[in-house]
């Protein structure tokens, strides 16, 4: 496995969970830069997915910012629906098209910084909560992902959660989604472990300790956001131009 690529793994966990969230999308986006297949490595985004995302669920948790009203309603639709998608069959061409979908959402919520605080705050529709909750869930455990860069502009966009409250909501959600997809997975019996697994696990690990640690009390995610889109966007042309 090449130096560079593990690198890169270890600076997406990092940018990622400074930000709050798991990183599926930017593993994604790697595998596909490196001529990876994203399907046959769902299951290893899974794993590093549900190790970031559960560093950057008990950094916010901590901060007192997590809201269980702002969170039950989308994960008790979600968690079925993503086993649903994890057993789903993929096709190259649809999955491509899902993905580059979710990443394009990635960049728009990165560069035009959608995730500050908006105001005042309206109350959150159990219903709608509940439907939005289950279409999240099924895209994620179909591609592969934790649902948080779907989620978290929503929440913002609709003004349901200020910034902080919106990744406390997103990381639990993004590791319910990943845990659910990754027994998907093992149910189907595409999951794949080998030593190259654990040397990921282990350098997603360490970023994402280290970029909770730095995104919550040194940095400014600004910059961050700039970088994590740049990285997305290469990865959607790639999925345009194959």
């Amino acid at each position: 496995m090449e130096l560079i690529f593990l690198v890169l793994i270890f600076t997406v966990a990092f940018l990622y969970a400074s930000v709050g969230h798991g990183g599926a999308s930017g593993y994604m986006a790697l595998m596909v830069l490196y001529g990876l297949s994203p399907i046959a490595m769902r299951s290893s985004v899974l794993v590093m997915n549900i190790i970031v995302s559960t560093i950057a669920f008990l950094l916010y948790y901590r901060g007192q910012h997590f809201k269980m009203i702002l969170f039950w309603p989308f994960v008790v639709t979600a968690i079925p629906m993503a086993f649903l998608g994890a057993l789903t069959p993929m096709h190259g061409l649809l999955f491509r098209m899902l993905l580059m979908a979710c990443l394009l959402l990635g960049i728009y919520r990165l560069i035009f910084n959608i995730h500050r605080d908006a105001g005042t705050l309206r109350p959150l529709p159990i219903p709608l909560a509940l439907c939005i909750g289950g279409c999240i869930g099924y895209i994620s455990g179909l591609i592969g992902i934790g649902g948080g860069i779907l989620l978290s502009p929503v929440l913002l966009l609709m003004r349901w959660a200020n910034q902080k409250e919106a990744a406390a909501v997103s990381a639990p959600f993004i590791l319910s989604n990943s845990i659910v997809g990754l027994l998907g997975t093992l149910h189907n019996q595409t999951f794949i472990f080998n030593k190259q697994l654990l040397i990921m696990i282990t350098m997603a690990t360490v970023g994402g300790i280290l970029g909770s640690f730095m995104g919550s009390f040194k940095w400014k995610p600004k910059f961050l956001n700039y970088v994590l889109a740049f990285v997305l966007l290469i990865a959607s042309i790639k999925l345009i131009v194959s």
